[in-house]
């Protein structure tokens, strides 16, 4: 049965009727005028694309179409009107999809001139940028430019306002030509990779922020931590010796046994059990280790730092520009199209330009009125920034919705000429069209073929068999709120939590590079003194440089000592007695640390020792005698020339046997009234036998009786 729209005429023709039974002939012509007039209203003429919006542009300037509202809302043209009467010229600004803004060569903006008949300045923009510009009995300095120089400054994200707000501020500017120049010459040319900054923190741009975040906040302060205690425990191990090579016994040999002929202190010495010098020797007093919780607290303090530094740098709450759509944005294009749809079964997008000539349209009525089932045909682009985000099931629904109406409705893709069906309450058993409609989608290249294939569909549909089991049609994927959608996660969530665990590893790692790095350093830097401490000997050294010295040597002759367990004993016995002589000059109230008052003397004669020792370590053959004129630069390998008649030539080192050097001169203690360096014989204690020959044994042997441990 076909369905017809009762005309508002249909009453007063059955009153006309009625009041003129007599005039029978004419009665029925108008009785039969008045069931054509209902049977086949009159088509609204065609209208194309640019007088559409002529049309549209007589009412207003600014027109902002209803199928992009997640991008550019309709409630946004006052920003646009405010931003046009910058140029202080009549602009008219079109806002369209990218598939129906037609482009630079369209014509669309001429065909809207046309149509509107007035002078201005044209622009249109879609959501990927700047469309086109043109002028139109006015003049617009550089307007050209102003449209090169928007197309290559702004980056993919930028929105239509923004882009427009760009191209407004270029041309007030009046730098449109130099701008336009300088952006061609760093974004132009077809090799040229650079691309301009992007306004918008994206959803994925806030999970790499996260991500980076979390790595920073866990690795920063975690690697911090673990270097500054390595180090701080670095420097204890110096302060604090090691275990067992000082002890009540006096000196000790590998695995706590006393050195061969050390014993313990004579009475009246107090040595403290278990100390001696370690892997970091001995530190000079210095104030004491920091508490256990200050490192943590000073990492934990380190985090949060950082944290509130992100929070500082990453501030984007939303994407975009700013603007949300309203209620009535996000309706305007179903309200549209539903209105359309209660006057004509079959709607074509007026925005757009239609692939769908007056004689189709025409066709395409008149073969939906012959269908068994309501048909309702809509032809219409559809994109992710529309308000059902491009999900045609979600179009669907909102037009059933809207019109509250049972029926076939047929979505028609603009401009591809791609189609999709949804059945509501026809129990038309749709199987068939769904096939056909599949086939239509992929043979469909362009929109040139819509008019065949939708009238094939239609075809297929009168066809098709009608069922009560026919189901309502799947429901759509929930669509993301554009609110939501603009809003983006906190900085501190989502990827943060992976971030603080990759960074929590990478701090690890760059904890132990660094502790490698240290203990390589270290090996080389002891490596060179080592060979070089012979050569490091100033003729009146500081009291700073005795005590730097003293710990150096020191540490170093413990480092080497502990591991050297294939030394021959003369060897061993002799570095073990070095270094507890050493302790004992350096160390006299057993605390691990040097003493505040050890004398320049003492200090000195340590570091002899500390050296001799290390020769044994590394040479067990090494000679048992020093420079006697220096004793700082160690071993001695030569006698004196000329020496006094009864007098036997002492030991001397190379340099010194070629060219006697002078002779060491040390300050006196503290208080002790002496003015300037002296000479070390003129020093009392054990260091002054050796600027008579003495050798190292003999060295260690006295210092040991001054101490009063045999």
């Amino acid at each position: 049965m076909r369905r017809t729209k009762r005309s508002p005429l249909s009453g007063w023709s059955a009153t006309l009727l009625a009041t003129t039974a007599t005039l029978l002939a004419v009665a029925t012509a108008l009785l039969v005028g008045s069931t054509a007039a209902q049977a086949a209203p009159a088509a609204t003429p065609t209208q194309s694309q640019s007088a559409y919006l002529a049309d549209r542009l007589r009412h207003s300037p600014i027109y902002l179409s209803d199928q992009l509202p997640r991008v550019v809302p309709r409630s946004t043209a006052p920003e646009f009107a405010a931003e046009a009467r910058r140029l202080r010229v009549p602009t008219y600004v079109v806002v369209l999809p990218f598939l129906t803004s037609g482009g630079l060569d369209s014509g669309l903006l001429a065909g809207v001139h046309d149509h509107l008949g007035r002078k201005g300045l044209y622009v249109a923009v879609s959501e990927t940028g700047l469309s086109d510009v043109q002028s139109y009995g006015v003049s617009v300095p550089g307007a050209a430019d102003a449209k090169t120089a928007t197309l290559y400054e702004l980056p993919y994200d930028a929105t239509p306002r923004e882009v427009f707000r760009h191209f407004v501020d270029l041309l007030a500017s009046g730098q449109a030509h130099q701008r336009a120049e300088k952006a061609r010459a760093t974004y132009g040319g077809a090799y040229n990779r650079n691309e301009p900054p992007a306004l918008h923190t994206t959803q994925t741009d806030r999970q790499n922020q996260s991500f980076l975040t979390g790595v920073v906040i866990a690795g920063g302060p975690l690697s911090a931590l673990l270097i500054a205690n390595y180090a701080l425990t670095r420097r204890r191990s110096g302060a604090n010796g090691p275990r067992g090579t000082r002890s009540s016994g006096g000196a000790k040999g590998p695995g706590g046994t006393p050195a061969p002929g050390c014993r313990g202190p004579r009475k009246g010495v107090t040595l403290s059990k278990g100390t001696a010098p370690s892997a970091g020797g001995y530190k000079t007093t210095r104030p004491g280790p920091l508490p256990a919780w200050s490192l943590p607290l000073g990492a934990l303090a380190l985090a949060a730092l950082l944290a509130f530094g992100a929070s500082r740098v990453f501030d984007a709450t939303s994407t975009g520009d700013g603007s949300v759509p309203t209620a009535a944005d996000m309706r305007a294009r179903v309200d549209r199209v539903a209105e359309g749809l209660r006057h004509d079964p079959l709607y074509v997008d007026p925005e757009s330009a239609s692939p769908l000539d007056a004689a189709q349209r025409a066709g395409l009525r008149r073969r939906i009125r012959s269908l068994p089932v309501p048909v309702l045909v809509v032809a219409l682009p559809s994109s992710l920034n529309d308000e059902s985000a491009g999900n045609k099931d979600e179009l669907a629904q909102l037009l059933h919705d809207r019109l509250r109406r049972d029926a076939l409705y047929v979505l028609a893709e603009l401009p591809s000429g791609g189609l999709w069906t949804a059945n509501y309450g026809t129990h038309l058993d749709t199987s068939t069209l769904y096939d056909e409609a599949r086939d239509s989608t992929a043979a469909a290249l362009d929109g040139s073929t819509l008019g065949p294939r939708l009238d094939r569909l239609l075809a297929s549909v009168a066809k098709a068999k009608t069922t009560k089991t026919a189901g309502e049609p799947f429901a759509p994927l929930p669509v993301q709120d554009p609110a939501a959608q603009r809003k983006l996660p906190g900085l501190f969530t989502g990827d943060f939590h992976p971030g603080l665990f990759i960074g929590a590893l990478g701090g690890l790692l760059l904890f132990g590079v660094v502790a490698a790095v240290s203990a390589l350093v270290r090996r080389l830097i002891r490596r060179r003194a080592g060979a070089a401490a012979g050569s490091v000997a100033p003729v009146e050294p500081k009291q700073a440089w005795l005590r730097h010295t003293a710990r150096r040597e020191v540490d170093a002759l413990t480092a080497e000592l502990e591991p050297a367990t294939g030394l021959p004993e003369a060897a061993r016995r002799r570095a073990w007695e070095c270094l507890d002589a050493a302790a004992l000059l350096i160390d006299g109230d057993s605390d691990g640390r040097i003493d505040a008052d050890a004398t320049p003397a003492g200090l000195a004669c340590a570091i002899v020792l500390a050296r001799a020792g290390r020769a044994a370590v590394r040479a067990p053959n090494a000679t048992a005698h020093v420079c006697c004129r220096n004793p700082l630069h160690g071993a001695a390998t030569e006698r004196e020339r000329g020496g006094g008649r009864g007098q036997p030539a002492r030991p001397v080192c190379a340099a010194c046997r070629e060219t006697p050097g002078a002779v060491l001169r040390l300050s006196g203690p503290v208080g002790s009234g002496r003015r300037g360096p002296t000479p070390y014989p003129d020093h009392p204690g054990p260091l002054a036998s050796l600027a008579k020959g003495a050798g190292i044994d003999q060295l260690t042997r006295e210092v040991r009786e001054s101490f009063g441990v045999n």
